[in-house]
Parts: C-alpha cells; structure tokens; sequence
C-alpha cells in the first residue's frame, strides 16, 4: 500500500487500523515529520480526554454548592422549630402563651398584647429569646441577601407586536452563561486550533468541542428526568431543573456544531489524507456520515424543543422527544466508535437514563403491588364547579407533600396523553376519603382550554356528573423544599387558578399553628381573582382556615378584577359623587358579602369554662356563616380644593351575625354599581383591619402592599407567590429590593421568596 508507506514515511512498521481509524493517535518516529511531531506536543490527542473531566469538575462544584445551601436552610429550619418547641414545653415563650385577663387592662390596647402588663404577683416577663447563633450565621445570611439581591430580579421579556419572549429567571441565565462561557473558552484557548496539515490528525479545536459535548450527555439526560440524583441532593424538583436541561442541550448542539465545522475548513480529503482513509474503510458511504447521523437528530430535539415550537404542537413533542433521543444516544455510540473516553460518557446517559425510569417505577401508582390500584389505577370523579373550572376527586393511597404535582392519565379520556396537574388538597388524617380508612382525595382543579383539558370537560358533559373513570398517577413530584412553618411570617399570593399550589400550603401551615409545630406568627393570603363564584373552588377550605386559624394570626385579602373602568359616555354628567342613600346601601347589601370574623374555638373553650352545655351554646352562636354587610363605607366626596388622592372602595368584613350557612353571595357578574366603583380601585390599597378579612374590586397593588406588610416581618419571612407573569414579576422586584432590609436590620436574618408556574 504505497499510500499508506508515503504517509508515514520510511517507517518499517505503520500504524494499525485501530489508530488510523482514530485519525489522531499517529506514533512519532525519528524520521516523522517536523508537523508531525510539534502537533504530539502542543496538544496531543491521547491527553485529549481532560476537555471531558474539565466539564465535570464544572458540573459537581456547582451542585455541591446547591447541595450545601439546600442543607444550610433544612438544618437552620429545623434548629428554629426545635428550640420553638422547647419553648413552648417549657413556658418561657411569652409570644405563644395566652396571657390572663388579670394581667391586663381590658379598656386599654393591651388586652391584645402578647406581653402581660402589670401582673399581680410573679416576676415580671423576661426579654423574648433570640435564635441560636446555630440556627442564624449573619455574615452568611448578608452574603446570600446580597445574591438574591441580584438573581430575584427578573429580566424584562422582549416585546416585538403582540408577541413576547420571556427570558428564564436571573439565577438559570447566570448558570447557563456561565456554562457557555466555560465551554467557548475551554475550546478557543488552548492552543492549536488547527494543525499544519490533516494528514497530522483531526483539528484539536474539533476534538475539544467534541469531547465537550460528549461529557454534557449524562447531565443533560438527568436533569431531564422525573426521578433523577440531582432533585434528591438539591431540592430542586425536575420542573425547575427541565429548562437547565434544555439550555444544556443547545449548548450541546453548539458544541457539536464547533466539533463540525474544523472538519470541512481542513477536509479529510486533502493533501493525500483521504486516500488513506479509505484504504483501510470498506463500504462506499460519506466520510461524516456518521456525524451527520449523530448531528441531525440532535438539531431536531433542539428545534422542536423551543418555546414556541414545543406549545404550537405539544402532544407531538410528547411523542416524539423521547424515541428521537434514543436514536441520538444510539448514533453518538456509532460515530464515537470508542475515541478516548467517549464511550465512558456514553454508557453513563445511558445508565442514568435506564435507573430513573426504574425509580421512577415507585412513582407510580399502579405499580405497588400492595394497592388495590395495581395494574389498574384509581377510580375518579368529574366534578364542574363555577367559571367554568374542573375537579378531578381521586381517593388514593398514595402520599403526597403541599404543593406537589403529579402526571395524570385517563385512558377512558385520552389513552396516550399525560398531563401535569398540581394537587389542591392536603394529605392528612385530618381530612380523610369516604372511600375508605386507608385513603386521602386527592383532588385536582383547573381550567380547561385545549386538548386534554378540554375532552375531561367534554366526558363529563356526555356521561354525566355519576359517572366514574380510571386515573393512572406519576408522581407527586416537585414542591416547596423548605417547610412555611418555619417562618416567622408567610405571605401567599395567588392569581386566578394558582390558588391551587397555595390552598395545601396554607391549610398544613394552619394545622402546625394550632398543633403549636410552627414559628409562625403571621400569614397574609392575597388571591386576585377575575369574579366573586371563583371563591366557590376552595369554600371549605376557606372555612377551615376561619375556624381553626388562631385568633388574628391570618389576614385574606380577595381582589375582583373582572370589572372594568366606567367611562362616561357624551350625554352623562361628570360631575362629583352624589350623597350616598339607603337604596345605595340596599345595593350594596345585596351585591357584596364576605368571609366575616368569628371567635376561635380555643376562646370559646375558654369562655365557657368547662361548662359543656354553655360551650354548644356559643358553638351554636357563633357558626360559621356569611350575612348581608351593613352599610359599605366608601370614601367620602372628594372636595375640590382637597389635595388627597381619593380612597379606594373597600368593603371591611365586620364580625358577623348568627346564621347558619356559609356561603359567599356575590352576584354571578358584577353590576354597574360594582362597576362604577373601580374609579378607585386603580389606587393603592389601604392596609387591613386585623380583624377582617377583605374584598375589594380591581387588581392589587402588589408594591404598596409588601411595603405594609414588611413593618410587621419577623426574623424570617416567606413570599410565595403562583399567578399569571405580570404578578410573578411584580413580586420579584419588591422581594429583591427587600433584600436590603437583611443587611440594614439586625432584627431580619432572610426574606425567601418561591414561586411557582403558573402553567402547572
């Protein structure tokens, strides 16, 4: 083979196939080429492997480092709750324990103190205990105040006409910049790029990019996974993780397409090197063919994973994702034909891959053998509640945390479809399934639009509201990481369905206040809600938090926002409000009725003074129930020479009369009275009564009413929000600017925030 004897020159023996086919191992001789032998020095191809190990030394730093703060926050969380407890076994939290009415002055504003003023007899209160420097470390908590600081806020979307293009959060385009930043340089600096002639072995550059992208696989394969090692050391549930996965596979691509690309600026086919190629190749196909069969699929899962693309046609992106990724592992093991560690990598996406879906298997619930659900799944029920929203009831054994998720499928619906679904209920012996001892209702409100959600809404139009389905469930999976009870104050704010992420969260956080297992002090719920009848999707559990809350320790505040600005037409008067009569009152009366206050059941135990038969009696008095407010009070007329600013129209709950039925009562439109009142409530709203809860028309003015709520924060506080973008992006940049706040105040040690999609 002249060819092959011209190639390495003089050489008695010359290389085998194995390293020709590796077009870079080239063994240096005395006699090789000067080229040659400067190109095994400066980057030599059997050390090329280290381009590799660099991204996985990226890669485990960064989550070590999640994985450190994840244990930081659980270990303070649970050194806060334990010294809470202590507290409360051993007396000395004056903040939690009920002060005597001796040690009070009832005509003055200290009968609703936490402090006991001027006691009879005993020492007087010691100065309320500080948390451990255990559980508060301030240089850390300054530290991660300032990081949130900076990643809270979100990045403004790209507005072109009537479409926008909303950029992930701050802290994902931080990672995914620096990922790209890693990888560019870790290709463009070391040198050479390229070698003097082909014919001394593949482009260095090429090599890099490729070795890069390999070891990219088993990251990009994880994070993409339900069940995956990555949510287990961090926290953080793979919904969150998904769109790290994506970013991760257009850098994959753009690593792949760097790898490409030295390969037709010095073709294989020049000076002589083709020749020898194909010398020892049989089969007359294309020299990249095999990249090409590995590049081809891989830019199809990155086209037809992009936002637009993904939404316009999202069943068939289902069905599709995963088959075209097998084929793209299947290819890159074809084409990488064992280079270096290639393989290595590869056979590791291909075991993660092959381990989640076996844990993934115990997130099923027709898996357990143990179930009665095995094999077939549960029974549910269709339920249409008011503005056109759904509940799915599924009794269940399975188990689930607050604000979790899982995948639902109803074969009877749609075989093949599978459909995220956040959970509405909380899992607790406190509220159990008349379907049996051993189970929970598992139920699942949302709103139908298209697809699956709209052909569940269509079954239960044909079959009725009696008719039964069978329910296959994936999960729970994602949810908060860190517990609310944990927090000295907790604000939730919901927009429309997102109420659904929030109703559990709110209900377990009420149920560890009255068991004494939360720090909790305070908790404000802000839901915006576009009519009155959406109130009916969570009634009870409204009414649960009314009866079992303790006493001022939870404010509501509900906001219509379907209402619109009335503008005056030509013929009507613009003039100033007219005085305010009893068929205005009538009105109002009918049109607007709320959650009213009541006594806690812990007061009335106390006022009846063990008398059993006194206690049903003021039982009987004070059940809960909703009567026709009194007089509405507005703002006054505005004087024309007065500088304020008119007053929004609110309605105060004050506590209410007897009844007996607990039933919301606002209308099922909003009237043009009603309408007429959103002349005010474009302003800012005036703060709560703390002992009402409130409902007011028009959208919420989130800045103004963080800045109220912040006077009253304890040492930590949560902001949980889950509603459309706009309120997600408004309570970013209030909750990023509070982050001074920890550096300024002493009293302060975290302001989280956590929010949630809206789309789940």
């Amino acid at each position: 083979m002249p060819s092959v004897r011209a190639f390495i020159g003089n050489v008695a023996d010359f290389e085998p196939m194995e390293a020709l086919v590796k077009r870079i191992n080239i063994t240096i001789y005395p006699n090789s080429p000067p080229g040659l032998i400067a190109a095994s020095q400066e980057d030599p191809w059997s050390q090329a492997g280290k381009y590799a190990l660099g991204w996985v030394y990226f890669s485990i730093i960064l989550l070590v480092a999640t994985a450190i703060i994840r244990l930081y926050y659980l270990w303070t969380d649970k050194i806060r709750r334990a010294i809470y407890k202590e507290e409360i076994l051993e007396g000395k939290n004056s903040k939690t324990s009920s002060p005597d009415t001796d040690y009070e002055m009832a005509n003055l504003r200290t009968n609703n103190s936490a402090v006991k003023f001027f006691p009879r007899t005993g020492d007087l209160p010691v100065e309320a205990k500080v948390d451990s420097s255990v559980s508060s470390m301030a240089p850390l908590n300054n530290v991660i105040a300032m990081l949130r600081w900076v990643f809270y806020r979100p990045i403004p979307a790209i507005q072109y006409k009537k479409r926008q293009l909303p950029f992930p959060s701050s802290g994902v385009v931080f990672i995914v910049l620096a990922a790209l930043i890693f990888v560019i340089l870790y290709c463009f600096v070391p040198q050479p790029l390229y070698y003097a002639s082909i014919r001394y072995g593949s482009p260095p550059l090429a090599i890099r990019a490729g070795m890069l992208s390999v070891a990219m696989m088993p990251w990009i394969i994880a994070l993409s996974m339900k069940a995956n090692i990555i949510t287990m050391m961090t926290g953080i549930g793979h919904e969150r993780l998904n769109v790290l996965h994506r970013w991760g596979g257009y850098i994959c691509l753009l690593l792949a397409l760097i790898h490409t690309v030295p390969f037709y600026i010095t073709p294989v086919w020049d000076q002589g090197a083709l020749q020898v190629f194909q010398s020892y190749f049989s089969g007359q196909y294309y020299i990249y063919g095999t990249g090409v069969a590995a590049l081809v699929p891989l830019l199809f899962l990155c086209i037809h994973s992009l936002p637009f693309i993904r939404s316009w046609m999202y069943e068939l992106f289902v069905a599709l994702h995963v088959p075209v990724s097998i084929i793209f592992l299947a290819m890159m093991f074809w084409h990488c034909n064992n280079y270096l560690t290639s393989w290595d990598y590869l056979a590791a996406t291909a075991g993660i891959w092959f381990v989640s879906y076996i844990i993934r298997l115990f997130y099923l619930n027709w898996t357990n053998f143990r179930r009665t659900s095995w094999l077939i799944g549960e029974e549910a029920s269709i339920t249409i509640l008011p503005e056109n929203a759904v509940k799915v009831t599924i009794p269940t054994q399975v188990t689930w945390r607050p604000g979790q998720y899982v995948y639902l499928r109803m074969p009877g619906i749609s075989v093949f479809e599978n459909h995220p679904f956040t959970i509405a209920s909380l899992c607790s012996d406190d509220f159990p399934s008349e379907y049996g001892e051993q189970y929970r209702d598992m139920i699942i409100v949302f709103r139908p639009f298209s697809g699956f959600t709209r052909k569940v809404v269509n079954a239960h139009n044909e079959n009725g509201p009696w008719h039964t389905y069978r329910a296959f469930i994936d999960g729970p999976y994602g949810g908060m990481q860190r517990e609310l009870a944990a927090f000295d104050t907790v604000i939730l704010f919901a927009g429309g369905s997102g109420i659904t992420a929030i109703v559990s969260q709110l209900l377990d956080l009420i149920k560890k206040m009255r068991d004494d297992r939360a720090v909790t002090k305070q908790v404000h719920v802000v839901w915006a809600l576009k009519r009155p009848e959406t109130m009916e999707w969570f009634k009870e559990e409204l009414r649960i938090c009314r009866q079992y809350a303790p006493p001022e320790s939870v404010h509501c505040q509900f906001f219509i926002t379907a209402a619109k600005r009335q503008h005056p037409s030509a013929g009507q008067p613009t003039t100033q409000s007219r005085p305010v009569s009893q068929v205005f009152h009538d009105k109002i009366n009918e049109a607007f009725q709320g959650i009213a206050d009541k006594r806690h059941s812990a007061l009335i135990r106390e006022e009846a003074g063990g008398d059993a038969e006194k206690e049903r009696e003021l039982r009987a008095e004070n059940e809960d129930g909703i009567t026709a407010l009194p007089h509405a009070y507005l703002a006054p007329p505005k004087s024309p020479k007065s500088p304020r600013r008119p007053r929004p129209a609110r309605l105060e709950i004050p506590p209410p009369e007897p009844t007996s039925n607990f039933d919301f009562g606002f209308p099922s439109t909003p009237t043009m009275l009603q309408k007429n009142l959103m002349r005010f409530a474009f302003l800012p709203s005036v703060a709560t009564k703390k002992t009402g809860w409130q409902t007011e028309y028009g959208r919420p003015d989130i800045s103004f009413m963080l800045r109220g709520f912040q006077r009253d924060f304890g040492r930590r506080t949560c902001v949980f929000v889950c509603g459309p973008p706009s309120m997600r992006v408004d309570v970013q940049q209030c909750v990023a600017r509070m982050q001074r706040q920890v550096l300024t105040n002493p009293a302060v040690d975290e302001i989280f925030l956590h929010t949630e999609n809206y789309a789940i």
